[in-house]
């Protein structure tokens, strides 16, 4: 399995919506590249941590291809909106791929690069190796199966099974 950590806004929906991608077999929402251990919502929220609201993914590279992941991630994002996603605003819902392995990086680039042809302002989504992962509370895991009318940035639609 190939992991990868993907942020991009409030964790809840893009938790959600990649469960739909078939190939994908395990995601976990947590916050990704900050400065301090152990870091709690609350921290992340009202503090300056550095952290970013995040999924971590494992995929079966056989039945789906970083490229082919990283198109669906584009399609939930905007990818030029600052420190923001939806009505979600703060440095905790910004948008990045955290890379694992190394050799996933020219995928990465050649993807953003050619998502960048679809806009006219620059794309901001940090592309940065995963420097930490720490998982977020229990209660924020699969969130949205738990609370079907909780909060989403990510039109419901998008959100069944495909």
């Amino acid at each position: 399995m190939k992991k990868i950590v993907l942020a991009g806004g409030c964790f809840w929906g893009v938790e959600a919506y990649l469960n739909t991608i078939e190939g994908v077999s395990f995601t976990k929402v947590g916050y990704a590249n900050g400065r301090v251990p152990n870091p709690t919502y609350e921290m992340v929220c009202n503090l300056n941590t550095g952290y970013a609201e995040a999924c971590f993914v494992e995929y079966d590279e056989e039945r789906l291809s970083l490229e082919q992941l990283l198109k669906s991630f584009w399609f939930i994002i905007d990818p030029t909106a600052l420190n923001r996603q939806g009505h979600d605003v703060g440095s905790q819902y910004r948008t990045g791929i955290f890379y694992i392995a190394e050799d996933d990086l020219q995928t990465i680039l050649k993807s953003k690069e050619e998502e960048q042809k679809k806009y006219e302002k620059k794309i901001v989504t940090e592309v940065k190796p995963l420097e930490n992962f720490y998982d977020a509370e229990k209660y924020h895991q699969k969130y949205l199966d738990k609370n079907p009318n909780g909060y989403c940035h990510i039109p419901r639609e998008l959100l069944k099974k495909k």
